[in-house]
């Protein structure tokens, strides 16, 4: 059986990598962490959402993405508490493996599967719909497909080079985003404001707490793409201790910019549109567009199409970097023979997962350009991308109460980081699961039967699932959480 748990030394990813294929180069520093968080997750997020948001909290979007922010901090936490114990690429099948058990790390693999392979078709699918918009002559599936074929050449290229262009087009939306903040502050300097200067923050109706939570089930799936960071865990420079604590800091640091930028432009969005919010919840089909419409009727229709243009081109590298981490998650699960084995090489040129990230390429083109052909492909497609990753979300915290509760392997327990914190994270996740739409649910399920039956046959091939085991890679690297 290949390793059974968390590695305990740089050593034992080599043990564990096979043959001279099976290495990851180290070649990625905290920028080029931070830049894949934030192009996964891309900066401008809450335009979509904006209207929705803003019709199911009473017209205080800002506060939500606030609350969302601290409620995703404790997913952060357990990520960076898990990286630092098993710097292994994987990320939560890594994690699980060591806290619960090789089975448990199947199945938090299995279903972060599912969040990783349909999340970039998603990207792909709305850079298409921008791209068709702006040259409606050219059918949205073609540019869909072109998408793919870029960013795909792109990744298979190197992590690095993929990186540097991703921190390229990150500066782009970021520079788009800064004129959108200029071009909104000298109309409120101007104008003033289309709604009370604090009611972002206390409401344009009657303040609801419930509104506000059932807003932030929702808010907290623009966050969705930070936790891509962890793949990267062994292809980050300075081993296996400094690079762990890179890690960490990239996921908290990207954490912290995202939910900056969605507050901001969230509350002067918010300041410039003269509908109140009971307008979106009366008329469902006008919160799409709500962010857009606000723009173009204060500032002026040049800064929508450069929101669009923008928007078009950074969904194509959000889907970039969700494939970058689907290639590297398959690929640690056929390292350890969760998987073919034949998908566990490592291209010697390049230094990356290349069969991981063509599969990964292939599937998630069939996935958008099928959407893109069909009338309600994006509202099927977007209805299921989450439930994956939230179910991988409950399992990491659970990993931290294994790993380090139960299992001891941090030393002696400490109630409130070992359990305390991560039930509390456990708890959101649930929460937002529960929230989800019913056809999530069903396919969520469908996936998980099937990777059960998966699993199954995999203890029948080796004999057993095989204990979790394995002393932490951190302490041996003094380099724990703690």
């Amino acid at each position: 059986m290949a390793d059974s748990g968390a590695p305990d030394s740089s050593s034992h990813l080599t043990r564990a990598a096979p043959g001279a294929g099976g290495r990851l180069k180290h070649t990625l520093g905290l920028r080029d962490l931070i830049v894949y968080g934030l192009l996964f997750i891309a900066p401008m997020a809450p335009v979509g959402v904006f209207g929705s948001l803003d019709a199911r909290s009473h017209g205080v979007v800002p506060l939500v993405y606030v609350v969302a922010t601290i409620a995703m901090a404790f997913t952060a936490y357990s990520y960076m508490r898990m990286v630092r114990a098993v710097p292994r690429a994987g990320s939560v099948y890594s994690y699980a493996s060591a806290g619960l058990g090789r089975g448990a790390g199947f199945v938090a693999g299995w279903m972060a599967m599912l969040d990783y392979l349909l999340i970039p078709a998603v990207g792909y699918l709305f850079s298409g719909i921008a791209m068709n918009q702006l040259v409606p002559a050219v059918d949205q599936w073609i540019w869909t497909a072109a998408a793919v074929v870029v960013t795909t050449g792109l990744n298979l290229s190197g992590v690095h080079r993929a990186a540097v262009v991703g921190f390229v087009v990150l500066a782009m939306e970021i520079v788009v985003l800064l004129v959108f903040v200029v071009a909104a502050v000298v109309v409120l300097a101007q104008d003033g404001p289309q709604r009370d200067w604090f009611s972002p923050f206390t409401g344009d109706r009657t303040f609801s707490a419930v509104a506000v939570l059932s807003a932030v089930s929702v808010a907290v799936l623009s966050f969705l793409g930070f936790d891509a960071i962890a793949n990267f865990a062994e292809e980050t420079v300075g081993g296996t201790a400094r690079g762990a604590a890179t890690v960490s800091r990239a996921l908290l640091g990207c954490l912290l910019l995202a939910g900056v930028l969605f507050l901001l432009q969230t509350y002067l969005a918010a300041l410039l549109t003269a509908e109140p919010s009971a307008h979106f919840a009366e008329h469902p089909a006008t919160q799409g567009e709500a962010f857009y419409t606000s723009t173009e009727s204060a500032v002026g229709g040049w800064l929508q199409t450069t929101i669009a243009v923008s928007k078009a081109i950074g969904a194509a590298f959000a889907a970039l970097a969700g494939q970058a981490a689907a290639g590297r998650l398959l690929f640690a699960m056929a390292r350890d023979r969760r998987l073919p084995k034949a998908l566990s090489r490592v291209d010697p040129g390049s230094g990356v997962p290349r069969r991981t990230l063509l599969l990964t390429a292939v599937i998630t083109a069939c996935a958008a350009v099928w959407a893109a052909r069909t009338a309600d492909g994006l509202d099927r497609l977007v209805s299921v991308v989450n439930i994956g990753a939230l179910t991988a979300f409950g399992l990491l915290h659970l990993s931290v109460i294994g790993y380090y509760g139960v299992r001891r392997l941090g030393g002696t327990p400490h109630p409130l980081r070992d359990w305390v914190l991560p039930l509390v994270g456990l708890g959101i996740t649930v929460a937002v699961i529960v929230t989800a739409h019913h056809d999530a649910h069903l396919v969520g399920l469908a996936w998980l039967a099937a990777g059960l039956l998966v699993l199954a046959l995999l203890y029948r091939r080796d004999g057993g699932p095989g204990p979790a085991t394995g002393e932490p890679a951190a302490e041996a690297d003094g380099a724990d959480s703690r």
